[in-house]
């Protein structure tokens, strides 16, 4: 038994670093996440191909580190793939940790780590996740 607690906390953790990876990433891009629609924009939006614009290569043909990621939409285009990615991860685990262990012991985790969150600073909801809308047809 202590060693399936021990799990689930350790999941918990997890699960803390990625939602909190999720916000911060949100907020810096300045994109909600307050709705089901808000994420699934979010999730729905194409990469859009950011040209390079110089050649990476000086003329030694030696690779030329200073202009490696200098374009700043090209940040925000990797930033956003990088939010998309996260939250189309998160709701993997979070189905699995359901078929894993339960709606509850899933609640619990998720729950404590918005509570994480919010002692961090973060405001409810910050990552995407409303556990009242998530959990709506389940007891706890």
């Amino acid at each position: 038994m202590e060693s399936h607690d021990r799990r689930l906390q350790t999941r918990g953790l997890s699960f803390g670093d990625l939602n909190a990876r999720i916000a911060r990433l949100a907020i810096g891009l300045g994109v909600s996440l307050e709705s089901e629609a808000d994420i699934a924009h979010v999730i729905q939006q194409q990469r859009a191909a950011t040209p390079v614009g110089h050649e990476r290569r000086t003329s030694e043909g030696s690779f030329d580190a200073s202009r490696l990621g200098s374009n700043p939409d090209r940040r925000v285009a990797n930033k956003m793939e990088e939010l998309r990615g996260l939250l189309v991860l998160r709701y993997g685990l979070e189905s699995q940790l359901v078929d894993d262990i339960g709606v509850a012991a899933t609640q619990k985790i998720l729950s404590d780590s918005e509570k994480q969150l919010e002692r961090e600073g973060f405001k409810p909801g910050a990552d995407g996740i409303d556990l009242k809308r998530l959990f709506k047809n389940s007891e706890g």
